[in-house]
């Protein structure tokens, strides 16, 4: 085997990821786009470069999203690569932001942080992290109602097991993710008497997972319109839904938006089919 090629440093940030669909490459996006931190995407040489460890480096990737940074190495799943921007995104707390070590030009520096700092810094960045996961797994599980056998059958092959998973996530485990995350935001400290209500998982300032959940409510609009509509309605989630809209006009978040570039649902991770959505009896 060729031994990997020395990385390369580069300026920018390669997103590689399918092309046409958000999917989970949408979080990546986002949370660049909201610290305004240029990036591109390259789609053709997806999945193949990612097994070339010649070209990746060791170890070699799975599957997309994969993130190669400026250093020239790569980092591929989803939550990794959120978890290693979200300082330099300014995404993983009031501490943990402060543990990104690159400035704006890209050049390292190292942030002054006595020990007790650094330690909370640490934690904030694992709790916003954690919260980050739990939002993917909503996600996962969307996808999984709509493919409950096998992702590489088609939904054609599955409709009948996709009817009864469906009836299962509107009825309960849908109210269920809307209920855990109206308590998150109910308890946190830092939004207490707050005029703008609590809208923030964890502090006072977005953090990746605050952007996936956003990107989650918008996907589950999508592919369970009548039922999230019907959940939304009924007012016991106010501050999720409130959330959904405060990260929708937020700066960068608002012009990407607005700009056309951010890709539609279709097919990928949220998909309508109108057979597995409606309104239920909530008792």
């Amino acid at each position: 085997m060729s031994p990997p090629e020395k990385k390369q440093r580069t300026e920018e940030y390669i997103l590689y990821y399918w092309p046409g669909i958000p999917g989970r490459g949408e979080y990546v996006r986002l949370a660049f786009e909201y610290a305004g931190i240029s990036y591109r995407e390259n789609s053709k040489e997806v999945p193949g470069i990612l097994a070339k460890t010649e070209k990746v480096g060791i170890p070699p990737h799975f599957a997309p999203p994969a993130l190669r940074l400026p250093s020239g190495r790569v980092v591929s799943q989803t939550p990794a690569i959120l978890n290693h921007i979200a300082p330099r995104c300014g995404l993983a707390g009031p501490l943990g932001s402060k543990l990104n070590t690159l400035t704006a030009e890209g050049k390292a520096t190292l942030r002054e942080l006595s020990d007790e700092e650094l330690e909370k810094a640490e934690e904030e960045r694992s709790v916003v992290n954690q919260l980050t996961l739990t939002v993917l797994d909503w996600c996962n599980e969307s996808h999984d109602v709509h493919h409950p056998c096998a992702a590489s059958l088609y939904y054609e092959d599955q409709k009948e097991a996709a009817a009864q998973a469906a009836e299962v996530f509107r009825k309960s485990r849908l109210p269920r993710w809307l209920e855990y995350f109206q308590s998150v935001l109910a308890s946190n400290p830092a939004t207490a008497g707050t005029n703008g209500g609590r809208t923030y998982l964890y502090g006072k300032q977005t953090t990746t997972a605050d952007l996936a959940l956003f990107h989650v409510v918008d996907g589950t609009f999508f592919a369970f319109p009548k039922r999230l509509g019907q959940l939304k309605a009924s007012g016991e989630y106010d501050n999720v839904f409130a959330l959904y809209e405060r990260v929708k006009g937020e700066k960068g978040i608002k012009e990407y938006i607005e700009s056309g570039r951010r890709q539609k649902f279709s097919m990928g991770l949220f998909r309508h089919y109108e057979e597995l959505d409606g309104e239920e009896k909530d008792e």
